[in-house]
């Protein structure tokens, strides 16, 4: 039976509170994982959720010195090298950033979140005009009271008629849902509310297709 505990409590959690999933990984791997030339995008500023160590951010800073670099980390242990952009320790489902950013960044880290579609929503929100937010995302972990998942297919839905309505939530907002690259990506910012209640999440779902032990996140839909 699956667990469903609140932010606070999954924050401790071994599987969050520690996970070491790519901490300090380099500016070259957001390419590989995102699909994106980062400094390509970041006239606007660049903005990193769950940003580990902050390798790749200080890289970013050192090639672009006038740009406006954030990162943001629950566990706040950040390279010296990184002291270039503004780090910062605190939970991405709380904090939140006093400017737009052109570009909002995610590797790997939702994985760990508990509510990630409002993450997600809360994200889009501060995206500048044309900017873009892209991270890695298994639409398999969101799932539905019933026990559906949003599914893992290229088009976004799947996991039976559940799966099928937070696919289709997703399109709605303007999100698109890359099922084979486990990516979710969307360009310009918006507000965005999701027609689901958050009911907490899972430490205890095992590995996702990282190979990494990762969280389930449990919605029900608005009456």
């Amino acid at each position: 039976m699956e667990r469903r505990l609140d932010d606070v409590t999954l924050e401790r959690s071994p599987v969050v509170a520690n996970c070491a999933m790519n901490r300090e990984r380099t500016l070259r791997s957001y390419g590989r994982e995102l699909g994106i030339d980062v400094l390509a995008e970041i006239d606007h500023g660049w903005l990193d959720l769950c940003c580990g160590a902050g390798r790749a951010l200080a890289e970013a800073a050192a090639r672009r010195p006038d740009a406006r670099i954030t990162g943001v980390d629950l566990a706040g242990h950040f390279l010296p090298a990184a002291s270039a952009v503004r780090l910062v320790t605190a939970s991405v489902a709380e904090w939140a950033p006093d400017a737009p950013y052109g570009l909002i960044t995610c590797v790997h880290g939702l994985h760990y979140v508990g509510d990630k579609l409002s993450v997600l929503a809360r994200a889009a929100s501060w995206l500048s005009a044309d900017g873009l937010l892209v991270a890695n995302f298994d639409a398999a972990s969101v799932r539905l009271a019933d026990g559906s998942s949003s599914g893992a297919s290229s088009g976004g839905a799947g996991g039976g008629a559940g799966g099928r309505r937070v696919g289709a939530a997703l399109r709605e907002a303007g999100f698109h849902y890359d099922g084979r690259r486990r990516r979710i990506s969307l360009r310009g910012r918006r507000e965005v509310r999701f027609p689901f209640r958050y009911l907490g999440a899972d430490d205890q779902a095992g590995p996702n297709y990282t190979g990494q032990p990762a969280v389930d996140s449990f919605y029900e839909p608005f009456q």
